[in-house]
């Protein structure tokens, strides 16, 4: 049963209170039986499949919500997927100490099957952010409500060790994109990661100190060639923003958000990005158009939050939550104002119309109305939990 006590509902007539409720019914209910969440459960590209960035993040919001077993259980997803990989880790280190990097083809995948398999469809695979982010949600979940980590400790070893041999290696971003660069929000995921774990007294004494060694060259790395004109950038060298780096500010805390660097970037990922607090991705963008993401929405929410700006944290997610649909979900994004609009059809040709739910955007939402003090807490699990399939 979730309870939720708020401020009945938002000037534009969305019960956030009712919103996060639902929300957070929804992702216990399609929670696979063995931890997973399913990134959408009806969209032909995603249907069927669980991301770590994406799910870690799901993670984090339902531990900040109340909903500790659900969050344990995608952890526990997340450690025996590493567990089933933990020879490729093995050959991938050893690869790297020897001078003699495997391809990027023979790195761990972005994406498994619900039932913990690497599927067979093709992919843009080799992203490290989420092996850095689920161990910060990991170690924010045990800290936030008194756990154990000894429950994932080896998972959060093998990542450890897969990220020190590929830290500094370009890959695909966040959105399975431009894969010959250095991604400053992948860095910050990275850095989100070692740094956790390292504090977390989960890993030898040799591996937490190159963990901080390397998570103070990725941050340093960030700083010297990931800024442009005070601001985070898009990748290494790069000029434009991207609505992904407010999660290096906050939820991840990578940097300070009252720092100055955080608060030019904040204000650069807004001037950039938003209309009427809705976020898109980057200005480039062409995935059905290039609409906006009511999940990027609540993410800068939360960097606004964290930079103390309330109000603006809150018309953040007051927009987020009128994305909603008739059916009470949220999507991945919405086309009011695309950005390549003669772009838009040729992904509904390909893949359908526009992810809906997509979890991640619920699992936003509910993150930032309870870092508002919008919403109350989950006692326990869902009273009927479905799997996903």
């Amino acid at each position: 049963m979730t309870h939720v006590t708020t401020d009945p509902s938002t000037p534009r007539g969305v019960d956030l209170a009712d919103l996060v409720q639902r929300s957070v019914a929804l992702i216990e209910r399609l929670q696979h039986d063995g931890g997973a969440y399913p990134a959408s459960p009806t969209f032909s590209a995603y249907r069927g499949y669980s991301w770590f960035r994406d799910g870690a993040f799901i993670a984090d919001a339902m531990s900040a919500a109340g909903s500790v077993e659900s969050a344990s259980r995608f952890f526990d997803w997340c450690d025996r997927m590493l567990a089933e990989h933990s020879g490729e880790v093995a050959e991938i280190v050893a690869a790297e100490a020897a001078g003699t990097p495997l391809p990027d083809d023979r790195m761990l995948p972005t994406r498994f099957t619900l039932d913990g398999s690497e599927g067979d469809d093709d992919w843009w695979d080799f992203q490290t952010d989420g092996y850095g982010t689920w161990v910060w949600a990991a170690v924010s979940h045990a800290r936030r409500h008194g756990l154990s980590l000894e429950r994932w400790a080896s998972g959060i070893r093998l990542s450890v060790d897969y990220l020190l041999a590929t830290a500094h290696r370009p890959c695909y971003d966040w959105w399975e994109e431009h894969r010959d660069e250095v991604h400053v929000s992948t860095l910050g995921c990275i850095v989100a990661g070692l740094e956790a774990a390292a504090d977390a007294d989960v890993l030898p004494a040799a591996t937490a100190a190159r963990a901080r060694t390397t998570a103070e060259e990725c941050r340093a790395l960030m700083i010297e060639r990931g800024t442009h004109d005070g601001h985070l950038a898009k990748w290494l060298g790069a000029s434009a923003v991207d609505a992904s780096l407010a999660a290096v500010i906050a939820p991840l805390g990578v940097i300070d958000a009252t720092s100055t660097l955080g608060l030019v970037s904040i204000r650069a990922i807004d001037d950039a990005l938003s209309v009427d607090g809705g976020v898109h991705r980057y200005l480039d963008d062409t995935f059905f158009g290039g609409g906006q993401w009511p999940l990027l929405s609540c993410m800068l929410g939360l960097a606004y939050a964290a930079a103390g700006d309330l109000d603006r944290a809150r018309a953040q997610l007051e927009w987020a939550a009128c994305t909603e649909t008739a059916e009470g979900f949220l999507p991945e994004q919405v086309g009011d104002h695309l950005l390549a609009p003669d772009r838009e059809q040729e992904w509904i040709e390909r893949w359908g119309p526009v992810a809906t739910p997509l979890l991640w955007s619920h699992a936003m939402v509910v993150r930032l109305a309870v870092e508002l003090g919008v919403a109350g807490t989950v006692d326990g699990p869902a009273d009927a939990r479905e799997g996903a399939s």
